[in-house]
């Protein structure tokens, strides 16, 4: 048979997501403690930063051609532009540079300012120098490219020299051998000599006439009117964006790390049974018995219908099929377990059947004392020792303080309830804390685990489930109460609440066939269960 729960894939992703983005927005406390990390970062940014500008300054670098290349050469192979970039940032550019700025020893603390680039298929050099004030940087960044020049022009002239210094010593030589040849014969013989002679020097004097400059300066560099960097403004608004950031990774972290349950499919795939509905939170007044009272107010009369249609669910839905016996049991000590029991032993007896409440925790919780008891003798001689709850209008039930605990009187009890026909609920300790409820989930119909929104864990709902399987016994479902009204500071800093679950929970827990719940049940609506607040 088609589970009713089997709806469309498509439709899976969105409802992930959004259940991801509410269990990151339950831990209100670590978001907004990321977002002011992240302003206090921004403040110190802004404080400690300090404004920064940058000026720039354009070289056209000139092509230096071969006097004695016979061959043209193509302008773009004239000059490696990542060769020039490379001298642009050497030491030497920057000693000259920190000598014209009259600060020589910070040489190599200039170079780290500095920005070097070229645009693509040109021959320019673009100087970006960053300083603490607009003027200076724009003097560094006139200093460094004129720095570049000067020291491109020493090496074009050291070129110059080098080439004619080897051409004169060569027409030295021709020339003394002219001197030596005019004694052994005509002047005739020495033109061949005298040719190549006037060929060195036209070379000098070419090499010579040949433009050293290493370029222009197309561009100067001029003070800045704002900063280069981003202002407060920005600084503090990328910290708050950062600080959100941060924030919200870790509240997912804190998420994934939470050992308690955090929603109603978390508690259903722990207990492998349905959440058949969340309780609201008790009344102010501390009185356990809501269900049946004359005086209660608005908020004790949305509890006594939320036990109501409880006991509705656990009938099966159609208010004919019985209870039977039924275990309330709650993974560790708390209060949960006794209102619940009290309370649905009292909306079944307003629907007309004679209940039993065993209460197994009388000789340390004093349940009896705590309820409102019939003074008369119509109490039925069986059990024995047992009293009568009057619950105002939804009438009488019968409440029997098991001081004996959960031992074999108590199973024998549960034996002879089951074959009476009679709805019996069996108020259980703590089955984490107390072993002896082992003994009792194997004689009854079904047991029903209670937790409370603020403490349950999905570790001890795993332990539950397996300690009531491992003995044969049968998870009806669980029943999640909201706790006490908290505080604006709880309220804020409640990042362990379980977010409750708007529209139907489905009965159906994510488990394999063989844990599919035996019962009929309906469909639990959460708003019907849960109080307004």
């Amino acid at each position: 048979m088609t589970s009713p729960a089997g709806f469309d894939g498509r439709y899976d992703d969105p409802d992930q997501l959004r259940d991801q983005v509410r269990l990151i927005l339950r831990y209100r406390a670590t978001i907004v403690l990321g977002v002011v990390l992240g302003l206090l970062g921004g403040v110190l940014l802004v404080l400690l930063g300090g404004d920064r500008y940058t000026s720039t300054s354009e070289v056209l670098v000139r092509s230096r051609t071969d006097p004695f290349s016979t061959f043209g050469v193509a302008v773009d192979n004239q000059v490696s532009m990542g060769t020039e970039r490379q001298i642009a940032l050497s030491a030497t550019v920057a000693a000259r540079a920190a000598t014209a700025l009259r600060n020589p020893s910070r040489a190599d603390a200039l170079l780290t300012d500095l920005r070097v680039t070229h645009p693509s298929d040109t021959q320019v050099l673009r100087f970006e120098y960053t300083a603490d004030t607009a003027k200076g940087a724009a003097r560094a960044a006139n200093a460094f490219a004129a720095a570049y020049l000067a020291d491109r022009q020493d090496r074009s002239s050291a070129m110059v020299l080098r080439m004619t210094g080897g051409l004169e010593r060569q027409i030295t030589v021709l020339t003394d051998r002219i001197n030596e040849k005019k004694a052994d014969g005509p002047p005739a013989r020495n033109a061949g000599l005298r040719e190549q002679i006037a060929a060195l020097q036209k070379r000098v004097s070419d090499i010579r006439a040949y433009d050293t400059s290493g370029g222009d300066i197309v561009r100067r560099a001029e003070p800045a009117a704002r900063p280069s960097g981003p202002g407060p403004a920005w600084l503090i608004a990328l910290g708050l964006i950062g600080g959100l950031v941060l924030g919200c990774v870790l509240a997912s972290l804190r998420s994934a790390l939470e050992p308690r349950a955090r929603s109603v499919g978390e508690v259903q795939r722990a207990l492998r049974a349905p959440v058949l509905g969340i309780l609201p939170a008790p009344g102010t007044d501390g009185a356990v018995l809501e269900v049946g009272r004359a005086d209660g107010s608005r908020a004790d009369g949305s509890r006594a219908e939320a036990y109501r249609t409880l006991a509705f669910r656990l009938r099966g839905g159609d208010g004919r099929t019985g209870v039977g016996t039924l275990m309330i049991v709650a993974p560790k000590r708390g209060r949960g377990a006794e209102a619940v029991s009290v309370n649905l032993a009292a909306a079944l007896a307003e629907s007309g059947d004679d209940v039993l409440l065993v209460d197994a925790t009388a000789h340390t919780s004093g349940l009896s004392a705590r309820l409102p008891l019939v003074a008369d003798d119509s109490v039925p001689a069986d059990p024995e020792g047992a009293l009568v709850v009057d619950a105002g209008t939804a009438g009488r039930f019968t409440l029997c303080p098991g001081d004996d605990g959960l031992g074999v009187p108590t199973a024998a009890r549960a034996r002879t309830s089951a074959e009476s026909g009679g709805p019996t609920l069996f108020l259980s300790p703590p089955l984490l804390e107390h072993g002896d409820g082992l003994a009792l989930a194997q004689c009854v119909d079904g047991v029903l685990v209670v937790g409370g929104l603020d403490d349950i864990r999905r570790d001890d709902l795993k332990r539950v489930h397996e300690l009531v399987s491992c003995l044969g016994g049968h998870i009806v479902g669980a029943v999640l109460h909201d706790g006490a009204r908290r505080g604006l500071r709880h309220r804020l800093m409640g990042s362990d609440r379980v977010p409750r679950t708007r529209g139907w929970v489905s009965p159906t827990p994510p488990t394999p066939a063989e844990d599919a719940v035996d019962k009929p049940t309906v469909p639990v609506q959460d708003d019907t269960l849960s109080a307004s607040r």
